[in-house]
C-alpha cells in the first residue's frame, strides 16, 4: 500500500499492486485495474518511487528459503 495526497489535501492509501497506469496531464492521474481514477497531488516520478519502494518493502519482508 502506498499513501499518496488527493488534491483536496487529504491522504488516500492506493494499493500499489492494482494500479494500471500512472499519467500526468497535468495533474497527477492513477487509473487502477478495477477502472477507478485518482487524481493526486504527487508527481509521477514520485508516485513511481512510491511503488518501488513498496515493492523493495514486500522482498525484504518476504523469508529467505
Amino acid at each position: 500500500m502506498i499513501t499518496v495526497t488527493r488534491l483536496n489535501g487529504k491522504p488516500i492509501v492506493v494499493n500499489a499492486e492494482l494500479i494500471r497506469t500512472v499519467e500526468e496531464n497535468p495533474d497527477t492521474t492513477i487509473k487502477l485495474l478495477n477502472g477507478d481514477t485518482i487524481i493526486v497531488g504527487e508527481s509521477m516520478p514520485q508516485v513511481i518511487e512510491k511503488c518501488i519502494e513498496y515493492g523493495r518493502n514486500l522482498r525484504r519482508a518476504m523469508p529467505v528459503t
